[in-house]
């Protein structure tokens, strides 16, 4: 059940607020700048490439690498292939995770580390791995990690994670706030220095100032009729999320937003883009999660049975490539469910500027639904 009570009482929500999520989506804005500056401080913008590898690889443990990768290959398109590493092991505990590079790797791939943890073992025998190969190595990781070592083994670069002193206190959740955007923006620096997208200093400001700007509309102190990180919260609160997409960064904010809500509020969410997204879930809308499938019991005890569970469309969207849009249809079709539908589009700007918007909205209600949940 949700505490939309809390929801309009600040101190409350920082009382809460055990992980300071909260506080990592309202200071997402400074982490760019000062993760901006380590990359510069690291001597990223004096990086000459020979050209553009052939591949980029990703690797690193949980959501955060899997967000990383996803929004990279979204912006850097057909450049280079984008291809995220996943782990194996038996739990996903730092020491029992591994790597491996896929054999065709060599001198003309870039493979990108990114943790928020940097004492996974096999990360930095990784590491180790794509130096024999020929692989440039460049890893985003908490300073004096075990990781740093074996980075500069590997005769790589190496950026120190922008961190908060409150984050140091207990392991970091891979979807909070904080963490996606202090391993993203260093590599898209580095990505930026070989070609394979624009994300300039400039750039990189102006999604600091956006993130800013959301953080001033979706704060704790900001009342939910007038917030709509916090409507959103509420109106997800006894229902599944099928988030919807539209445009090429909607479809990875959309993935991201699924994520958050699992790892941070608990919560199940199906996620898919526009327009096939209208014929995977049309079936979905029509059964038992839709609105008008099961009525409410009057006979239903509302002090200890949960309200039954019904789908609830989110409509993220971003600029639709050649004007075409299927968002009319969306509607249409969530309407004639009796199916309810919540609706975020970002304000005009550059690329990497929506796409911060719309991942910043989302991870507040993601965060403002687990706090009003307790989760």
């Amino acid at each position: 059940m949700l505490d939309e009570s809390l929801l309009d009482t600040p101190e409350a929500l920082a009382e809460a607020d055990r992980r300071a999520l909260l506080r990592g989506a309202a200071e997402a804005g400074a982490r760019v700048r000062t993760a901006a500056r380590h990359a510069a401080e690291a001597g990223v913008h004096d990086l000459k490439p020979d050209g553009r590898p052939r591949a980029i690889l990703i690797a690193g443990p949980g959501a955060a690498a899997t967000c990383v990768a996803d929004l990279l290959g979204t912006l850097a398109g057909a450049g280079s292939p984008v291809t995220r590493l996943a782990p194996t092991g038996v739990a996903p505990a730092a020491g029992a995770l591994r790597w491996e590079l896929p054999g065709w790797a060599g001198s003309v791939d870039l493979l990108l580390i990114t943790t928020p943890d940097g004492t996974e073992p096999g990360l930095s025998l990784l590491a180790e791995q794509a130096y024999r190969r020929g692989c440039t190595v460049v890893a985003v990781a908490p300073t004096r990690s075990p990781l740093t070592e074996a980075v500069d083994g590997a005769h790589g670069l190496f950026v120190p994670m922008a961190t908060a002193p409150y984050e140091h206190d207990e392991p970091l959740a891979a979807s909070a706030p904080g963490v996606l955007w202090a391993l993203l923006t260093p590599l898209l620096a580095i990505l930026d220095r070989t070609g394979l997208l624009s994300a300039p200093p400039e750039a990189l400001e102006k999604v600091a100032d956006r993130l800013d700007q959301v953080a001033e509309r979706c704060g704790p102190a900001v009342a939910t009729y007038s917030n709509p990180a916090k409507t959103l919260a509420s109106e997800l609160a006894d229902s599944l999320p099928v988030i919807w997409t539209e445009g090429t960064s909607a479809g990875p904010a959309g993935r991201r937003f699924a994520a958050a809500l699992a790892e941070l509020a608990g919560r199940p969410a199906l996620v898919s883009e526009l327009p096939e997204a209208l014929a995977e879930h049309n079936a979905l809308l029509a059964g038992p999660l839709a609105a008008s499938a099961d009525p409410d019991d009057f006979f239903r005890d509302r002090v200890d049975e949960a309200p039954a569970l019904h789908a609830r469309v989110v409509l993220l969207r971003d600029r639709p490539i050649g004007g075409l849009t299927a968002a009319p249809t969306a509607r249409d079709l969530a309407l004639s469910h009796d199916t309810p539908i919540s609706e975020l589009e970002p304000e005009e700007g550059g690329e990497l500027e929506t796409l911060a918007e719309l991942i910043a909205m989302t991870d507040f209600a993601a965060v403002y639904l687990a706090l009003a949940s307790g989760a």
